[in-house]
């Protein structure tokens, strides 16, 4: 039996959310060479709607935002009616949606991308990463520093996706600024080093990232974005330095972002609880906590604690698109297939049995 916790409502943004779950966002590589979502995305995502508040896989605000083959994107009309689909079909069966805007900056490669430019970053840093292409796994290149006048530019690209997030019908948007991501490699000084004004110190290697926020939050509202987070996450090849330097970075971020009222903060959580209580103490709104290997009666942990409002689910939903269900049911959950996780089409994607059919 889960903790009674879960199923408490709660208002986040102009939500009205059911419960304290909700869907993790997570690549699933099944959308069309020109990012637009796939036919099957509607589905997979209306079959997940008890979720409650179901935030996208990673999706580019841009041509340079790519980093993996058949990820979707936010930019183009094409891409806005192709979420238009799915936030329909989401809505339809009683669901949220949020868009997450994801650009990767180093992590990708040319032959993922529509353009095959060089990738940007903070810094030509390679991040000597594998990554996959259509020809195989190759690393990743030496990215292409911004120049200190570009970054604006890319500011206006997060604004744009946002604009036609809510364009295609999205509840709101989640900013990537966590995983190993552009966002993020700016806050890491392994990956910035740059000497401007977006390099060298706390707050300025923070700067983009509230940059971004701002503009996003002024473009849509900051009850409709949210943004996610990754203390000391070394995905990407980053290191964020010792705790206190990774404390030192945050815990002037967050409180850099708590002003703005945005509709959630979203931590990918590596186990640093007095980090997490530094947030929860600053933060006006609600937030969200995902850990690595949590297992089935964890699932409201930090909730309990006081730590957490909701909890997303990666895993677990993705393998049950009815997992509000089994929880309260305390019903058996169906297994991941890892082999079906980026291989295009439904298998693995949208065939996972619901109860009814189980």
């Amino acid at each position: 039996m889960t903790s009674s916790s879960l199923w408490q409502p709660l208002a986040l943004g102009r939500l009205e959310l059911p419960h304290r779950l909700a869907l993790a966002p997570m690549t699933r590589n099944r959308a069309h060479s020109d990012g637009t979502p796939g036919e099957l995305a509607a589905e997979y995502y209306r079959q997940r709607a008890s979720l409650g508040l179901l935030i996208t896989e990673g999706t580019q605000p841009s041509e340079d935002g790519q980093g993996y083959f058949c990820t979707p994107g936010i930019y183009t009309p094409e891409h806005v009616d192709g979420w238009r689909k799915v936030a329909d079909a989401v809505h339809d069966d009683g669901g949220y949606l949020f868009i997450q805007l994801m650009h990767v900056g180093r992590i990708s490669h040319p032959d993922n991308t529509p353009h095959r430019r060089q990738p940007v970053a903070p810094s030509a840093i390679s991040a000597e990463q594998d990554i996959f292409t259509p020809t195989g796994k190759q690393q990743t290149p030496v990215p292409r520093e911004l120049a200190s006048e570009e970054i604006q530019g890319v500011v206006s690209e997060f604004r744009h996706a946002a604009a036609s997030a809510i364009a295609a019908g999205a509840d709101g948007v989640e900013i990537h600024a966590a995983n190993g991501y552009l966002l993020h490699q700016f806050l890491a000084p392994n990956a910035n080093r740059r000497t401007d004004s977006y390099g060298g110190s706390v707050e300025n290697r923070a700067r983009f990232v509230i940059e971004v926020a701002r503009a996003v939050a002024d473009e849509i509202g900051a009850d409709r974005t949210g943004i996610r987070i990754s203390p000391a996450f070394p995905l990407g090849g980053l290191d964020e330095g010792d705790t206190e330097a990774v404390r030192a970075q945050y815990r002037y971020l967050v409180g850099e972002l708590a002003p703005l009222h945005l509709a959630y903060l979203h931590v990918h959580h590596l186990g640093d609880d007095e980090l997490l209580r530094s947030f929860r103490d600053v933060w006006p709104t609600a937030v969200l906590v995902v850990r690595y290997g949590r297992e089935r009666d964890g699932i409201a942990a930090d909730i309990d604690a006081g730590l957490a409002d909701v909890e997303p689910l990666g895993r677990f939903a993705l393998a049950n698109p009815d997992v509000v269900e089994r929880l309260q049911q305390g019903a058996p959950f169906n297994e991941v297939d890892p082999a079906t996780l980026y291989t295009g089409g439904a298998t693995g994607y949208t065939d996972y049995p619901a109860l009814t059919h189980a």
